[in-house]
């Protein structure tokens, strides 16, 4: 009898597929299929959709006698979730007769409810800028969604409440003639300048700890990864809930990356990320939900994490397997999930910060109590952290016992506001050079070793020192570039452009002691 189509999308992994929704509407008893590789959330909305267009003020798709084909096209990818919703009834309406408009260059999402309201759904961002990527000139979203699409700008996005919003917009000819969904201008928007601060721990409130500060405030301001260890009660962990309020804020791009894994993973809480993501999984958090995966891949706390901080605590406690996969993200700044149906790679530039005691009973090599750990109990402790493991590791800090006199009177710290302005002169030096050197990074953690050797140079004395040092403590080549990128962040936060050997003396003394394997 008819046939019509209309535009939607779905998220696949952290991409974006284009969707086409076509309806076919022949003779024949009463029959409503939707194939395409469907799963069983998108075969239900044949009662969703039903029931909405019939509350909707239109005859139910199941009130005639007459064969309906919904066919969600390219045919051979699978479709999960509701966002198709909005684009099958349009469809289906267009297709027989009950409403007439262009369905080109425009692009539809949406759950809709039984009375023909709209739910907000998943990977909206991503989804937006797909569509301005790609030609379309206005997106449709639940109106629960459209601050989030209003990010992107150069296309037109309208919130829709309810099916019947959308048709009179749409086909003014079946209402008053003007549209009643709301176009959202991103100038509305301020989010992005909306900044607040996610630690609510500053570094003043911690007493004593400031060889501790000052290791935080190079791993802050080069994106290193740090370890803390130390006896229980220390303020570790304090430390490192205050290492997020001392970071700068994002970088647009790096906020839209980051809202739009958030977006996808159904975890976003604001509508614009805009500091670091800080994440801290328990240490009984399983192998997939750190690293990600399952039947269908999906991002794990490290990929949550990316732009931002993964903070793990009582790090020998994870489960071996765990601390092991963290290797090649922490190298490569990505991670490669490969299941039987395929590989995905998510991205994972984190800055690891871990916290752990000693031992087990938390004394071994610190004034206080004495280590009752038996040596079994310590060397299988210790096995918990692989070499591998430790040589990325950028910086290790001692978190010492505090003396009761240092917790009493009035702190006289500096606050994180006075750490973070370092951090951000640092990276303003950073970001500067490798400008100059047309390199598309932004720390110096991310330098290659191809890198190093153009935006690193020692003088004689400073790479005699770091030879030495790398010959008596039985540095391998990684853990060698690494006290270079260090030593040139500790020469950033001083602005010096020269990397002195006071600079490699400092990088050098970060290295572990104490927790040795």
């Amino acid at each position: 009898m008819s046939f019509s189509r209309a535009y939607s999308a779905q998220t696949n992994l952290l991409s974006v597929i284009p969707i086409s929704v076509e309806t076919d509407i022949s003779r024949g008893l009463n029959a409503f299929n939707i194939v395409g590789l469907a799963d069983k959330a998108v075969e239900e909305a044949r009662d969703r959709v039903s029931a909405a267009i019939k509350n909707s003020g239109f005859d139910s798709p199941k009130a005639k006698n007459h064969k309906i084909i919904i066919s969600l096209a390219p045919a051979d990818q699978k479709k999960e979730g509701t966002a198709f919703d909005v684009a099958i009834a349009l469809s289906y309406l267009a297709a027989n007769k009950d409403i007439i408009f262009d369905p080109e260059n425009k692009l539809f999402l949406g759950e809709l409810s039984l009375d023909g309201k709209t739910r907000p759904v998943r990977g909206i961002l991503p989804v937006a800028r797909f569509a301005k990527q790609n030609g379309f000139k206005e997106l449709y979203v639940p109106m629960d969604n459209v601050r989030e699409a209003a990010i992107i700008d150069g296309i037109d996005i309208f919130g829709v409440s309810s099916l019947t919003d959308l048709i009179e917009h749409l086909s003014p000819r079946r209402g008053s003639g003007q549209a009643s969904s709301k176009k959202i201008e991103k100038a509305e928007l301020t989010i992005v300048d909306d900044i607040k601060s996610f630690s609510n721990i500053d570094f003043s409130d911690i007493r004593g700890q400031e060889r501790a500060k000052r290791g935080l405030l190079i791993a802050a301001a080069g994106g290193h990864n740090s370890a803390m260890y130390g006896p229980p009660g220390t303020g570790k962990t304090m430390l490192a809930k205050a290492f997020a309020g001392i970071l700068p804020k994002l970088t647009f791009e790096e906020a839209l990356e980051a809202t739009s894994i958030h977006s996808v993973a159904g975890t976003l809480l604001e509508t614009f990320i805009t500091n670091p993501p800080f994440r801290a999984p328990h240490h009984t958090a399983s192998y997939v939900s750190l690293v990600g995966g399952g039947a269908t891949p999906k991002p794990g706390e490290i990929t949550l994490a990316h732009c931002g901080v993964l903070f793990m605590d009582e790090f020998p406690e994870f489960e071996r397997r765990v601390i092991e996969s963290l290797r090649q993200p922490l190298e490569d700044k990505v991670i490669s999930i490969s299941r039987a149906k395929g590989t995905a790679l998510f991205p994972a530039n984190v800055s690891l910060i871990a916290a752990m005691n000693p031992c087990p009973c938390g004394n071994y090599g610190f004034r206080g109590k004495p280590c009752v750990c038996t040596p079994s109990t310590l060397a299988r402790y210790r096995r918990k952290m692989s070499g591998p493991i430790m040589d990325r590791i950028d910086i290790w800090l001692e978190v010492d016992r505090v003396l009761p006199s240092d917790l009493s009177g009035v702190s006289e710290g500096e606050k994180s506001e006075i750490f973070r302005a370092k951090v951000e002169s640092a990276r303003e030096m950073q970001k500067n050079r490798f400008n100059k050197s047309g390199k598309k990074i932004l720390r110096n953690s991310e330098m290659s070793a191809r890198d190093m050797v153009t935006l690193i140079t020692l003088d004689k004395e400073s790479r005699k020192t770091l030879d030495l040092a790398a010959e008596r403590l039985g540095f391998s080549p990684r853990v060698y570039h690494r006290m270079m990128k260090v030593a040139r962040t500790i020469a950033d936060l001083e602005g010096n452009e020269e990397i002195k050997n006071t600079h490699i003396l400092e990088a050098v003394e970060y290295r572990p002691k104490k927790f040795d394997v």
